[in-house]
Formats: C-alpha cells, sequence, structure tokens
C-alpha cells in the first residue's frame, strides 16, 4: 500500500468534496462539515484544506459560471482526481483493517 499524506482535516474535507460531487466549493464543504459533523469550523480553514489537497494531487478546481446570487462571481468549484479517489480507498482499506484487529472485548467495554 502507497502512503497516503493526508491529515484528518484533509480526510474531512476530501470526503465531503466526494459526497458533494459536482457541487463543492467553499461554502458547500464548510456547510456540510457542520451538518455531517455537528462541528464549527472556520472558512478559511476550509479553503486552506482545499488549497492543500489541490497541491497533493488529490482535488481538481475549476470555475463555474457566474450567479446573480453571488453578485456576479464565479464560484471556483472542485473535484476528486483519480489519485484523490485512491487516497480515500486505501485510507479507508487501512482504518477498517486496524478496526477488524480490536479485541472484541475492547469494544464491548467501551459500550457498557
Amino acid at each position: 500500500m502507497q502512503r497516503i499524506n493526508l491529515g484528518e482535516f484533509e480526510e474531512l474535507v476530501l470526503l465531503i468534496a466526494a459526497v458533494l460531487h459536482d457541487n463543492a466549493y467553499g461554502i458547500s464543504v464548510l456547510q456540510e462539515i457542520e451538518a455531517q459533523t455537528g462541528r464549527q469550523i472556520n472558512i478559511s480553514a476550509v479553503h486552506s484544506a482545499l488549497d492543500r489537497l489541490e497541491q497533493k494531487g488529490y482535488l481538481k478546481s475549476y470555475l463555474g459560471g457566474a450567479t446573480n446570487e453571488r453578485g456576479g462571481r464565479r464560484k471556483r468549484l472542485f473535484s476528486v482526481t483519480a489519485s484523490g479517489a485512491k487516497a480515500l480507498s486505501d485510507v479507508k482499506e487501512m482504518r477498517n483493517t486496524l478496526y477488524d484487529q480490536i479485541p472484541k472485548v475492547t469494544l464491548k467495554l467501551n459500550f457498557v
């Protein structure tokens, strides 16, 4: 397995970008993270993570069409690249492998 260089927040942003598919941009990613996790974050953190993920080749960005809603400004939309999809798959596999190695007694202790 290739080493994946993803921080916890980067993984979350990459997952949300994948969930949003063709509608992933700064505000939509922020809102979806808050809706899915209840976690309060700021938009600067989201933009920084999106930029880092693009630099790592896990996301690519393009400008969407101008809208009246945004005063004629265009959205910078993000989509997951093949490398990003592979990174998500590898991280999921690693987590599942580790989870499967946890002794059942350990999991039962946590729910009592």
